[in-house]
């Protein structure tokens, strides 16, 4: 069931903008044992709740990644987001409308801020595993750095210390495509809904890999077609797809908040933020992934003290983390259990 904290005193963004107290939608899984150390942590990509078992349902269950028969799970929904959490559509306590356009930019510093506000309300005083990918590994990697005694371990998978030029560029032409809906600018909930269909395609791109593409989207027919092919409906189809259960202002937002991403701003670089991690931590990087290309998470495995590196190699490209999560689940087990922490999570 969902759940919700809400803070109430005002809250100031790292850019110095204030939200008058904030509200994180949360669901947690299992039960918190006696010795309070069976807690994980999941961060959820851009686009997804707090509803890890339906959108990691393959790594969810008995004997599984995250099993609630032995793990307290938590998983919260972001700041910015439309389920749950304060966003753009939250009302502004200030005009009793929603903010639209006059939400203040987050970074995934304040994210990580607004998830430990939870932890703390939640009781929670160690983390024994920190599991994110995508913009959730983001999101991991700047609280392992933020409060780095809280955590034993972290699963950080397919992610970067910054976002790069080439990411920010993919963002960029997403908004660019928000923008050229004529609504965008309306002061209504489905205001640049018809160019967040486009941005979703855009960003499928980057999602999958040349490979994917000709695996699933490939004519089947045998037909010597000159139009209405497979790829272009598919594409359509995600646009569509996402266009039914998010928003544009949040779409729009969050996005921001990924740009901002920069463990290293304001710590000294990111070779300094990264040596402030004490937790083991296990980086997977994915062969194909044109988004958060592997280079990335070498630069993790190598700075991060106690860190390891494996790679997934894929057709899928950046979304094969939530494909093929069988892999995901085997690195995890085979890596922890060859470690000299043995983890509770190991079957």
């Amino acid at each position: 069931m969902l759940q919700t904290f809400q803070y109430r005193a005002p809250f100031i963004t790292e850019r110095g903008d204030r939200l008058e107290g904030l509200t994180v939608a949360y669901r947690t899984y299992g039960q918190l044992n006696e010795q309070a150390d069976n807690v994980v942590w999941v961060c959820h990509a851009l686009t997804g709740s707090a509803d890890v078992d339906q959108w990691w349902a393959r790594l969810f269950g008995e004997g599984r990644l995250l099993d609630p028969a032995r793990h307290f799970i938590v998983c919260a929904n972001m700041l910015g987001s439309c389920y749950g959490s304060t966003n753009p559509l939250s009302p502004n306590p200030s005009t009793g409308t929603p903010y639209y356009y006059d939400f203040p930019l987050l970074t995934n510093r304040d994210i990580v801020r607004g998830f430990e506000l939870l932890r703390r309300h939640l009781g929670i005083r160690r983390i024994r595993c920190i599991i994110g990918g995508s913009m959730g590994g983001q999101q991991a990697l700047e609280w392992l750095i933020e409060v780095p005694d809280l955590f034993d371990s972290a699963y950080l998978i397919a992610c970067n210390a910054r976002h790069s030029p080439w990411g920010i560029a993919f963002n960029e032409a997403q908004r660019m495509a928000i923008e050229a809906d004529s609504s965008w600018g309306l002061r209504t909930p489905e205001a640049g809904l018809k160019g967040m269909e486009a941005a979703r395609a855009c960003a499928m791109l980057s999602y999958r890999h040349y490979q994917s593409y000709a695996l699933t989207q490939s004519e089947t027919d045998g037909s010597e077609r000159t139009d209405d092919f497979r790829a272009a409906s598919y594409q359509r189809y995600q646009g569509k797809k996402l266009r039914s259960r998010f928003h544009a202002f949040s779409y729009y937002w969050l996005s921001k908040a990924m740009d901002s991403h920069d463990v290293g701003r304001g710590r000294g670089g990111v070779e300094a933020a990264l040596a402030r991690i004490r937790a083991q931590v296990l980086v997977l990087g994915i062969s194909t992934d044109v988004l958060f290309p592997l280079a990335e998470q070498q630069l993790l495995a190598h700075y991060i003290p106690h860190a390891s590196l494996r790679i997934l190699h894929s057709v899928y490209g950046h979304d094969a983390f939530l494909i093929e999560t069988e892999a995901v689940q085997r690195f995890y087990f085979d890596y922890f259990k060859q470690s000299n922490n043995c983890l509770f999570a190991v079957p």
